[in-house]
């Protein structure tokens, strides 16, 4: 398996296994996955289609965004999350939700251990490489690499999720200071943006 591509014959596997035992859901962008009752770290959840943002609580902080196929929560099923998230769609979606109980049940009785290893291992280096953009990076460096990210979505998602507001969630940088670089990228012909969205972007320069 590549270090950064996502295991998606492992996923199929899973999903095989976990989707009979899930409380399936087809829900419209801007809801919330669980129901109010239910808390993230009792459940494990499979996007099989669609968008999804994570935000940590309390604060409302944006912790990553989840383009299908995706499952969150499947460490869950052998260590409890100690942290409360929200999922939130940011497009239509699809998918199911299952408790962590019987999540562990299928990993045990299919043996599915490795798959689960391969799931949870790629999820890491993905924390690692928004980490590595993040922690101790100057404002234009946050900023740049947001955009990067952006960039890789879809461009349903791209034209849902505006720039400004996404940037300081993820990056808790001041309005004024995003909207200086944007401004300057954009002056420069180094991103393309229609009200407010990424369109595209040429090049982007490594140092402001």
């Amino acid at each position: 398996m590549p270090a950064l591509s996502k295991p998606l014959s492992e996923f199929v596997t899973l999903d095989k296994h976990l989707s009979p035992r899930g409380i399936h859901f087809d829900l419209s962008a801007g809801s919330q996955v669980l129901p109010e009752d239910k808390k993230t770290e009792n459940y494990t959840v499979v996007l099989s289609q669609g968008a999804i943002s994570v935000r940590r609580n309390p604060g409302d902080i944006l912790f990553g965004m989840g383009q299908s196929p995706a499952i969150f929560g499947l460490a869950g099923a052998v260590m409890k999350i100690q942290q409360d998230y929200t999922l939130t769609t940011e497009s239509d979606c699809r998918g199911y939700y299952l408790p962590v109980q019987d999540t562990l049940h299928c990993l045990t009785r299919y043996q599915l251990w490795r798959e689960a290893f391969y799931w949870v291992t790629w999820q890491h280096r993905m924390l690692e490489v928004r980490d590595a953009q993040l922690i101790g990076a100057s404002n234009y460096h946050q900023i740049r690499s947001t955009l990067l990210v952006m960039a890789k979505w879809n461009d349903n998602l791209r034209a849902r999720v505006g720039v400004m507001k996404f940037i300081q969630q993820r990056t808790n940088i001041s309005r004024s200071v995003i909207a200086e670089v944007l401004s300057a990228l954009r002056k420069g012909n180094y991103i393309q943006m229609e009200k407010g969205k990424l369109v595209s972007i040429t090049r982007l320069p490594y140092d402001y």
